[in-house]
């Protein structure tokens, strides 16, 4: 049987790693998609779909199951999101997610999908470990050694601490978006 997962992974960390893991000892084969795949370079999206990918191929080389890294490019149209993500996958007979509007989603289209417990939720989240990197705080623990790897290898750290400066001049909402036009 073939699974599918879909994560930024903006990186992909130990949370995704674990649930990898977990999906691993009930399918044969698994989907990788890697999620808001047209975005990168900013401040929640950093690293490019094929650093992504590389991120995901070497972090799971190690486990038991054949596994395929899609990029899928984000769909603003909820109601076709499910056709879409099978028009860019093989074909799985199973979706794994805890995100409810995905769980959702699947199940409108008829897919059946699988929850798995969070791990270490308040640390393990995408969030935290970007924060860290631009905080030049411990992140290398929240993530595989092959995704620390990858991510020295391009210099994401100075990428991701690049796009998030200011040079003082921007204004920031009350969202903690920035405004890079504040004329």
């Amino acid at each position: 049987m073939r699974g599918f997962y879909i994560g930024r992974f903006q990186p992909y960390h130990n949370g995704h790693h674990r649930m990898v893991e977990e999906i691993a000892t009930e399918v044969d084969e698994l989907v990788l998609g890697i999620g808001s795949a047209g975005d990168s370079h900013s401040p929640r999206n950093p690293f490019t779909a094929g650093e992504r990918i590389m991120m995901v191929n070497k972090a799971v080389s190690d486990f038991d199951i054949t596994t395929y890294a899609v990029p899928i490019e984000d769909l603003d149209r909820n109601s076709v999101w499910v056709s879409h993500v099978q028009s860019m996958s093989p074909a799985f007979e199973v979706a794994y997610s805890n995100n409810p509007l995905v769980i959702q989603l699947f199940k409108e289209a008829g897919v059946e999908v699988h929850q798995s417990p969070m791990f270490n939720r308040e640390v393990l989240e995408g969030t935290e470990v970007r924060q860290r990197m631009i905080e030049d705080r411990d992140w290398e623990s929240l993530v595989p050694d092959e995704v620390a790897d990858v991510v020295r290898e391009i210099d994401g750290i100075e990428r991701l601490q690049r796009v998030t400066a200011t040079d003082g001049s921007e204004r920031v909402g009350d969202d903690g978006s920035r405004d890079p036009n504040p004329c």
